[in-house]
């Protein structure tokens, strides 16, 4: 059994989740980056994730900093393909938590955006983030992702104004990402001053669950994060270890400390 998930039950999850009280955490993986990529997935839930982001690599990933780059030209290399990754994924078992894609618009489009959807749902995909896709242009994915299961997520920044911030609120489905500062992802020595308030804006017109990321690096700025959003998205600290040699062992240690560090909080 693939990890096939009711439709809706991203939110559904991180809300009960949220719920009682935990902090959440989504760690990030490249599809296709190593032999055997998908024993990242365990590990991360045994480490206590409660959802996964999973990148489609792109050749021209222009939200992205070096290291995620890197991460994308290393599986580019290597062969993957948006089909092979999805392949890789239907030999995985019940993982218990959501997997939410992430890529680019260019790939959705490679195949249409019916097709693109109704693979990622076969494959146990139930979420899916397109960062350079605006909100006004949204509405068909929006419809096509949501008749097959899977719920778009939309990202703020801190440069979002007003009523385009109150817009993403509202039609993310899933969660809402927030973006901690103006940039590509990438790992910095501290939590952007701007977190706080985007998070802050975002409440105050969704209930949805917040996750934040870009720049969450370390236990501390995990932390820190959880205490204006209800959890982090970690990606470009997890793949600098992958490319650095780490295995499925030293990803699920990494990632137990900012668990500890969010239950803290």
């Amino acid at each position: 059994m693939t990890n096939i998930l009711a439709p809706g039950a991203v939110e559904r999850h991180l809300r009960a989740r949220r719920d009682t009280g935990r902090g959440l955490l989504m760690p990030y993986v490249t599809g296709g980056v190593t032999p055997g990529w998908t024993r990242y997935l365990k590990a991360f839930v045994e480490a206590g994730a409660d959802a996964i982001e999973l990148g489609l690599p792109f050749s021209d990933p222009t939200l992205d900093g070096a290291t995620i780059q890197q991460a994308s030209d290393t599986a580019l290399a290597r062969g993957a393909s948006t089909r092979r990754i999805l392949a890789d994924l239907a030999e995985v078992r019940d993982l218990g938590v959501p997997l939410v894609a992430s890529t680019y618009y260019n790939l959705v489009l490679h195949d249409g955006p019916e097709a693109f959807c109704a693979a990622l749902r076969r494959a146990g995909v139930s979420g899916l983030i397109v960062p350079d896709l605006p909100v006004h242009e949204a509405d068909e994915m929006t419809d096509v992702a949501a008749a097959a299961g899977v719920e778009l997520v939309l990202l703020a920044s801190p440069a979002t104004p007003r009523p385009r911030l109150e817009e993403i609120s509202r039609r993310s489905r899933g969660f809402v990402y927030a973006v901690s500062l103006m940039g590509t992802t990438g790992e910095r020595a501290a939590l952007a001053a701007s977190a706080a308030e985007l998070t802050a804006r975002i409440r105050r017109g969704t209930d949805r669950p917040v996750l934040l990321g870009f720049g969450i690096s370390t236990p501390d700025q995990a932390r820190e994060a959880g205490r204006y959003a209800d959890g982090v998205v970690v990606g470009a600290a997890v793949m600098r270890r992958v490319l650095d040699g780490a295995g499925p062992d030293d990803l699920r240690a990494f990632l137990a400390t900012l668990r500890r560090a969010l239950d803290q909080e």
